[in-house]
């Protein structure tokens, strides 16, 4: 056989040869994954909702339903578990992309030994196509420089349009094509929305490739910003929930509960939990109370309902294109309902973290602008325990709850099932064994070199054309700092853990999921010998895996997470004509003394920002209007604002800032030159969040930090800003652990 050309001293009497292209199995699908955020068990038509769901409902009817698909608890670690095929400690996702630990488990990035899903396929021929929420890259390598292998492009993926953080702002998000940050290609003044948009490029993606290369096959991951904070949709959509939801949680739940009964979700004899820990009864709150948590639960809905219809654009690009009897859909969620609302919601989620509280009063009188850019808003517990009917406690747990969610599989050439519904154990981690096992695929040996971990997820294939295949026969653990479960063969043993309790104090309970699929019925004084086992073998699962060490310390990880990336280094530069900076890598001047200096030429008239940090729902801004320099911090929409007490003059200037601990707070000093041009004291700081938004030099991307009409782009010459922060920091470990989680 030949294996190369064959090469003589002319044409005559040489061979050419061209290499064989990798091809993808006969008849293999294109793959089409759909992953929300934050919906919870319920949330979807099909499951019980009275969200309008329609696509989603109609894919479920041109397939299947899982009743028992399992995530991670949280979003870092099910995108890992799904993309990788293996639990999320062993491939070094133990908790969040946000920070790294030290310990093997505990990386914020996915080891190169654990090859992802687009890898895999890329020597079988497919083309791979990733849009949206990405955040299984550390924070602190999205900056310019990177690194990028951790990228999607660098982890198999041929393009990317999305962005890299936990979450962003739907009207001014954060988004990078393939390696390189983009603005937005519209505003909330033109009608843009970050779902739309996605879709709008995941089809653009889909029909590229079907033009260029028709027989090849796609995967291509689509992972919505739907519904995690901030819940930001249109007015009208939000509006027409209101009605929908007037009767409270309480209602809602057992309404859901009917319905699921009713669909066959969820056994006849399912028992409605009690209300989860710091709920009260809906009727126990105040009118205003109600009217408002209606409209943060009105906005969330909308939110998955305004998500639904562009994914009925996707869908029915694929029909038309011919693209769909061969796209095999799934549509899931990364981890139950988000309790980082509170019990009390939010509509501003950036203040209360920095000292600035938000009064219910506050939040009724901003109730229309739930929704809207200037908001940052989430939804109270009680909503979110509904979201996870019937199931007990929410995101971050191990109880139902945080980890049992809504999978739904369609492909109409391949899988005959039509709105069927599975019960069958299933877990994130099954999900590309099941994929390779339906294309007839087996896992590299060796990706890029380097050799990769056996995969530790089961393929649940056969469930896929038999109703009574078996389940997951082995044991599956969960952790999530620090709250612990794991199930075997129907049973399921949990601990939830507080904060700071000493872990062996932790309160094991026992379930049989076969027989009480809500975990109301604890079996473990009944059963001690089956606790026991299961808790042994928790921690033999534990060892395997790289779950250990136990640690909750997440709020004081984060803060050392930032410390240690920093370093000693105390100044940084920015030069004129770079990019975006992502807060993770930005100057870091939360709780400590700081000084900004810009140096420009200005002529006469000229304004516009010098640097800025942040989006109109927190952040600062230095800059120039009105002949005159102006410093404004922004606290949770709360504006502490400073005009410099004389102009500035046209030339070359040295324009700055200065923050300092004063009596009563923080002593700001204008610069100009170098000497003080006005100053004021305020309680307000930056003590635990700057913001989730990055900074900018020149202008204000997104929605403005100040009360000017963004960009505002400098119109004079700038040099470069210079941020120089001295080593007085003193962060609250839990304050910003808090924070963090709240953006999770």
């Amino acid at each position: 056989m030949t294996t190369g050309p064959v090469i003589g001293r002319t044409i005559a009497d040489s061979t050419p040869f061209w290499p064989e292209r990798a091809k993808a199995p006969k008849g293999s699908p294109n793959i089409l994954v759909v992953l929300f955020d934050d919906v919870g068990f319920s949330d979807f038509g099909c499951y019980g909702s009275p969200i309008e769901t329609p696509t989603i409902d109609a894919l479920a009817a041109q397939g299947l339903r899982y009743t028992s698909f399992h995530t991670t608890a949280m979003c870092s670690t099910t995108r890992a578990a799904l993309m990788t095929g293996r639990n999320h400690h062993s491939v070094g996702m133990g908790c969040l992309a946000n920070f790294d630990s030290g310990f093997p488990g505990y990386r914020g990035k996915i080891a190169r030994e654990a090859g992802m899903l687009p890898e895999m396929l890329k020597g079988h021929g497919y083309r791979s196509y990733m849009v949206g929420k990405w955040h299984v890259t550390p924070l602190t390598e999205s900056g310019a420089t990177g690194p990028f292998d951790g990228w999607p492009l660098g982890r198999g993926f041929d393009r990317f349009y999305g962005f890299l953080d936990a979450e962003t702002d739907q009207y001014s998000p954060e988004l990078v094509r393939d390696n390189t940050p983009v603005a937005a290609p519209g505003t909330f003044e033109t009608g843009y929305h970050l779902t739309e948009d996605l879709v709008d490029q995941a089809i653009r993606y889909i029909a590229d490739h079907t033009a260029d290369a028709p027989e090849t096959p796609w995967l291509t991951w689509l992972a919505l910003g739907a519904c995690h904070a901030p819940h930001q949709v249109s007015k009208d959509i939000i509006e027409k929930y209101d009605a929908v939801f007037s009767d409270g949680w309480d209602v809602e739940r057992e309404r859901r509960l009917a319905r699921q009964k009713a669909l066959g979700i969820v056994p006849a004899d399912t028992a409605m939990p009690p209300r989860n820990d710091h709920v009260k009864a809906w009727d126990e709150h105040t009118p205003d109370e109600q009217r408002l948590f209606t409209r943060l639960q009105a906005a969330f809905a909308g939110m998955l309902d305004h998500a639904d219809q562009h994914l009925a654009r996707l869908v029915g690009f694929l029909e038309d294109a011919g693209l769909r009897e061969d796209t095999l859909i799934l549509v899931l969620s990364d981890n139950g309902a988000s309790q980082e609302g509170g019990p009390l919601g939010m509509i501003n989620a950036m203040g209360p973290y920095n000292g600035k509280p938000e009064p219910m009063d506050e939040k009724i009188a901003r109730i229309d602008d739930i929704g809207g850019p200037d908001t940052h808003s989430n939804f109270p517990l009680g909503w979110a325990m509904a979201s996870n009917t019937p199931l007990r406690r929410y995101k971050q747990n191990t109880h139902g709850g945080g980890i049992r969610d809504p999978l739904v599989i369609s492909w109409p050439a391949g899988i005959p099932a039509r709105g069927e519904l599975r019960g069958q154990f299933t877990h994130a981690s099954d999900v590309t064994p099941t994929l390779l096992e339906l294309l007839g695929l087996t896992p590299p040996a060796v990706i890029a070199g380097v050799a990769q971990t056996p995969l530790e997820g089961t393929s649940f294939r056969a469930s896929l054309f038999d109703s009574a295949a078996p389940a997951k026969a082995g044991p599956q653990h969960f952790e999530m700092f620090g709250h612990r479960g794991i199930w075997k063969d129907g049973w399921k043993a949990v601990a939830f853990h507080p904060p700071g309790r000493p872990f062996d104090a932790d309160q094991w309970e026992l379930y049989h999921l076969d027989k009480d699929f809500s975990e109301t019925r604890d079996l473990a004084t009944e059963q001690p010998a089956k606790l026991e086992e299961m808790v042994a073998l928790w921690w033999t699962q534990a060892e395997k895996h790289q779950v250990l060490p136990l640690d909750d310390r997440f709020g004081e990880r984060f803060a050392l997470n930032a410390q240690r990336f920093h370093g000693a280094r105390k100044r940084f530069v920015f030069h004129r004509g770079m990019g975006h900076v992502p807060t993770d890598v930005a100057p870091d001047i939360r709780s400590r003394s700081y000084f900004i200096e810009a140096e420009a030429r200005l002529a006469a008239g000229d304004e516009g920002v010098l640097i800025a940090h942040g989006d109109i729902t927190s952040g600062y801004s230095l800059f120039v209007r009105d002949g005159r320099l102006v410093h404004d911090m922004n606290i949770g929409g709360k504006h502490v604002s400073l005009t410099s007490d004389r102009p500035v003059e046209p030339g070359h200037r040295r324009l700055g800032v200065a923050v300092r601990p004063g009596p009563g707070g923080r002593r700001v000093v204008l610069m100009i030159d170098g000497a003080p041009a006005g100053e004021l004291t305020t309680p307000m700081g930056f003590y635990t969040l700057i913001s989730w938004s990055g900074l900018d030099i020149g202008l204000d991307r997104g929605s403005p930090v100040a009360d000017y009409a963004a960009p505002f782009s400098f119109t004079g010459l700038l040099k470069k800003v210079t941020v120089t922060m001295d080593d007085d920091q003193n962060l609250d470990g839990q304050g910003v652990g808090d924070a963090e989680m709240a953006r999770q």
